[in-house]
């Protein structure tokens, strides 16, 4: 894949001169307009040591408005990023609608180096290689513009540039110790980065192949790329409507047999009657909590996160089994996320980003009331997103919890459900309640009316994004006692699980 960085391409000086003042101008003006339109650009720089990525970066620095650039480099992980998983400290870099993020080597120097020093073989960086493709689609789908350039030279070049920038003092701080590794076995490093380079040119995101041994060449080359790529995007249509790839058509509540029989769901099997006495509620709250607080501190220890997603019904009681939950855990190993309608700043990113911010470090909880499920029940229902959007979203819910258990950490997901009277009730309740007036809005209301519409898509959501390492519990809310009881429950038993055998 390698062979055209091979051949010795040039640009003489004067040939640069004559064509970057007016690359500068169109690269200017393409930027206003993804601004205009609100397109993410999102620009990979990697390749073979010595190969000038640094002075690639600095040359659209200068071409561009740096008021809409931001630049990345991702070397040595931070405390911070060690205790997540790996995909945070991306997530936490990139660029709102409308700017380009400049990443050095982005996501693909890890791989990489894991599998040049053979800490994984073949099979696990595959299985990394898929996470980045699925990555890369999930933004473009988002409308996101992803440019990736790989600079490529001889490895007699590459000895040449590396000599030249030993021997300079004003040069020799570009050399990254760590890294020198890669050009003492220059082949070696060549066999690995072919094949993370085929398995991620996937036809939206390719890999351009750019000769690195003259600067002038190689930056003009980059801009022209860039330059294309932004062009090719504002040619089309807005992103919402430009795809290539078919989202998933729906559920087949639709479809179904018009009989009450054959239209039986998830949520109709929950049985709301279910109830527990006063005594019981309070002497199991106490010992339920008790072994909470003991399962957080252990958890804590061993660095052991949990997330826990609260879903359901308006008026469903989702506070309330927060706050059992919370009040059994010290306030420092915990924290919760109330979620309601994006901010700008959140709208400015694709609809991931708010929550990925919040994935608690080793040891901690986070706590999310309501989620990253809008996608697929608010703004489905709504009207806020279209039916490509929230039809697609349930592949990458899924591929999103699948990294944060794959990072260790443990994830319980409630849906809380209560009957239509019940929901009247509390929703009147509320009403003739003055502390409790600020919980009833007239959205609610709004709602309500679209019981059916929520309902259907609920039982699909639930359907499609229960896994064994991520379920849905399905609790009958109608006592709130007994929901209670049960989120208490289900919290310590996969604690309890996940710290077995640990001592």
């Amino acid at each position: 894949m390698f062979a055209t960085a091979k051949i010795g391409r040039t640009l003489s000086k004067k040939a640069y001169r004559a064509q970057v003042g007016d690359l500068r101008t169109e690269l200017l003006e393409a930027q206003i307009a993804i601004r205009e339109r609100n397109i993410p650009v999102y620009v990979i720089i990697a390749g073979v040591e010595a190969a000038g990525k640094g002075g690639v970066v600095n040359a659209l620095d200068e071409w561009l408005d740096a008021r809409g650039v931001n630049v990345y480099a991702f070397w040595e992980e931070s405390d911070e990023e060690r205790l997540r998983p790996r995909a945070w400290r991306f997530w936490r870099a990139m660029p709102r609608r409308g700017e380009i993020g400049v990443f050095f080597s982005g996501w693909y120097l890890w791989p990489i180096e894991q599998r040049f020093t053979g800490k994984w073989d073949d099979a696990k960086l595959d299985q990394c290689l898929r996470t980045i493709r699925e990555l890369e689609r999930m933004l473009i789908n988002d409308g996101a513009v992803i440019v990736k350039c790989w600079y490529h030279m001889a490895e007699k070049d590459q000895r040449r540039k590396l000599k030249a920038l030993a021997r300079s003092d004003r040069s020799r701080w570009k050399m990254l110790p760590r890294k020198s590794k890669f050009s003492q076995e220059y082949r070696r490093f060549e066999e690995v980065a072919d094949r993370v380079v085929r398995s991620t040119d996937i036809g939206r995101a390719p890999w351009h192949i750019i000769e690195a041994t003259d600067k002038r060449y190689r930056d003009m080359t980059t801009g022209r790329i860039l330059l294309r790529e932004i062009n090719d995007a504002l040619a089309q249509t807005p992103h919402e409507e430009r795809r290539t790839e078919e989202a998933p058509s729906g559920g087949n509540g639709s479809v179904l047999p018009d009989a009450p029989e054959a239209r039986i769901s998830l949520l109709d099997r929950v049985d709301l009657t279910q109830t527990i006495s006063r005594d019981s509620f309070r002497r199991k709250l106490r010992a339920l909590q008790n072994e909470l607080n003991d399962l957080a501190w252990r958890a804590y220890g061993e660095k052991i996160s949990t997330v826990l997603v609260f879903e359901g019904v308006d008026a469903a009681g989702k506070g309330g089994s927060i706050r059992r939950v919370t009040q059994a855990i010290d306030a420092r190993l915990r924290q919760v996320i109330s979620v309601a309608a994006p901010s700008d700043e959140e709208k400015a990113h694709h609809y991931l980003w708010r929550f990925w911010r919040h994935i608690p470090r080793g040891g901690r909880m986070t706590i999310f009331d309501r989620s990253w499920y809008g996608r697929v029940l608010v703004e489905r229902v709504e009207g806020f997103t279209s039916h490509a959007g929230w039809a697609r979203a349930y592949l990458e819910i899924n591929d999103f919890e699948e990294q944060l258990t794959q990072a260790g950490i443990v994830v319980q997901k409630f849906w809380l459900q209560i009957s239509k009277d019940e929901q009247l009730a509390r929703f009147k309740a509320r009403e003739d309640t003055p502390y409790k007036r600020y919980k009833i809005t007239d959205e609610d209301w709004r709602n309500r009316e679209k019981w059916d519409q929520y309902r259907e898509a609920t039982n699909e959501m639930l359907a499609r994004t229960s896994a064994s390492h991520a379920p849905w519990n399905l609790i009958a809310g109608n006592d709130k006692r007994w929901a209670r009881i049960q989120v208490l429950e289900t919290v310590t038993s996969a604690l309890r699980e996940r710290l077995k055998g640990i001592k």
